[in-house]
């Protein structure tokens, strides 16, 4: 199979870069030549497994230098890899891994429980671990034992294409996977770049999942561009701020949990007296936190929007843009960034919608083709081109015959003094069909908010019929393991 162009690139750093740094993890730097003996050791043992090169591979990603060396190995060779959670119960992964019948399976040491095990035998799959053997001692890649050869499948066929499966946030329910084109990922380079030529980082710092398209996207990028990545295995605010400020960082990206913590943990704003703009999108930011973080940091974000469909960022404020406008498109997501185009259609009629018309937003990714990919999310877009979410068109709820968007509720109680976060879901009603319910995240350090004055909050902004029926005051939100809250775990609660 030839090599896409970004694949080649791939190829060549990690071939060619040697003793520069590549990654730190936990304190320690590993280099180019590090994460290429670890690929190159993965390739070794698929070989001597009979996998073939045109395989799925199933890959448990956990954020760990490692599965990185995999990610970046496997889209520079060729090889499809098709993603599971390791942050999911051991029976949940082997579910996963009887069902995906791949050729073969990589996991962390940690992740091949008795479960993994039995799960791979019967589908026929070879086993990789990464990571040391459970005695702490010999090399860092190896076969798992009795899955030193593939079985005779039938294995799932990786295609024509040199494909990734990426896995949806699963905010509402199981994670899906999207199958994308590895050279997709070019895409992510211009993301996050802003849609300009080079970023001027030399470090970047990585949070995301690696079985997300964010994670994914920081990681490619950075490999793109053989730049320096500091890689968290999980999101810690101190310590993304450390990273920050002992590198001297201009760009930071940040998703809203993100710009929340290092409000709530009220960082210096020294400490990220480096950085020229924040950049982010994986989920909505209300205008009144943007506005919050920037005057105590003084700090434009650079707010944007994408989805996994879209391989990525499709719409974004570039500094380009910040200078221009300012703060005069105050809500917007900005713009359609370079190589996608973006519309609103009419649901209904599939037809572009008026300037300021609701409707769902589409997007055009010239990396994935002259097709245009259509989302759930309801938008308008104004005379000037500027983009303007409001909410998930999927997830209105319906009371009565009166449409609800939730996301514009939990803005609502965001804005109480002891509330963190929100989110709000509809759930059945035998009269009205559906009704809202919400759950905030108080804040630490104040009294917690009362269901009355929730309430209450809501009236003052919104007609009667957006007040949830229900509250729950939580600590702390269920989240995916890319910060997103967890809706469908929401629902269980509530139902």
């Amino acid at each position: 199979m030839s090599r896409s162009p970004l694949s080649q690139r791939l190829h060549d750093v990690l071939s060619g870069s040697g003793p520069k740094e590549a990654i730190r993890f936990k304190g320690r730097w590993h280099t180019w030549q590090d994460l290429h003996d670890d690929w190159r050791a993965v390739e070794s043992l698929l070989d001597a497994a009979g996998v073939p090169k045109d395989a799925a591979l199933a890959f448990v990603s956990r954020t760990r230098v490692q599965h990185a060396a995999v990610i970046i190995g496997a889209f520079a060779s060729g090889r499809m890899l098709s993603m599971i959670y390791a942050i999911q119960s051991p029976s949940l992964i082997a579910k996963e891994i009887a069902a995906l019948g791949a050729a073969a399976v990589i996991a962390d040491s940690e992740d091949w429980t008795a479960e993994a095990v039995d799960a791979a035998r019967a589908a026929g799959s070879a086993g990789i671990a990464i990571g040391n053997p459970p005695a702490g001692q010999g090399p860092r890649v190896y076969a798992v034992s009795g899955l030193e050869k593939a079985g005779p499948g039938p294995h799932r066929p990786a295609g024509e294409r040199h494909d990734v499966e990426v896995l949806s946030s699963g905010t509402t329910g199981a994670p899906k996977r999207i199958r994308l084109p590895v050279q997709a990922f070019l895409h992510s380079v211009t993301s996050v770049n802003l849609g300009e030529d080079s970023k001027d980082n030399e470090v970047s710092v990585l949070y995301n999942p690696f079985g997300n398209i964010g994670g994914l996207m920081g990681l490619s990028a950075g490999a793109y561009t053989a730049a320096r990545m500091v890689l968290l295995e999980k999101f810690n605010v101190h310590e993304y701020v450390d990273a920050v400020r002992e590198f001297k960082l201009k760009t930071v990206a940040a998703s809203p949990p993100v710009i929340r913590h290092i409000l709530e943990a009220r960082i210096p704003r020294e400490a990220l007296a480096s950085v020229e703009y924040a950049y982010g999108g994986s989920g909505p930011l209300e205008p009144e936190t943007i506005d919050r973080f920037e005057e105590t940091y003084g700090i434009p974000v650079l707010w944007g929007y994408g989805a996994t469909e879209f391989a990525g960022t499709v719409v974004t404020w570039t500094p380009a843009l910040r200078r221009e406008f300012g703060k005069g498109k105050r809500g917007s997501i900005g713009r359609a960034l370079v190589g996608t185009k973006v519309r609103v259609v009419n649901p209904d009629t599939g037809e572009e919608a008026p300037r300021n018309q609701m409707g769902n937003l589409e997007a055009q990714v010239d990396v994935l083709g002259p097709h245009w990919i259509r989302s759930t999310d309801l938008a308008t877009m104004d005379d000037d081109g500027f983009v303007f979410l409001h909410g998930r068109g999927d997830a209105a709820i319906i009371r009565g015959g009166f449409k609800i968007l939730p996301e514009r509720v939990a803005n609502v109680l965001r804005l109480h003094p002891a509330v963190l976060d929100a989110a709000v879901i509809g759930i059945p009603d035998p009269i009205l069909g559906q009704v809202p319910v919400a759950a905030v995240e108080k804040r630490p350090g104040l009294p917690p908010p009362t269901p009355d004055e929730l309430e209450k909050l809501i009236r003052d902004h919104l007609p009667s019929h957006h007040v949830p029926k229900r509250f729950a005051i939580l600590d702390e939100l269920p989240r995916t393991a890319s910060m997103k809250v967890q809706l469908g775990e929401l629902r269980k609660r509530f139902e």
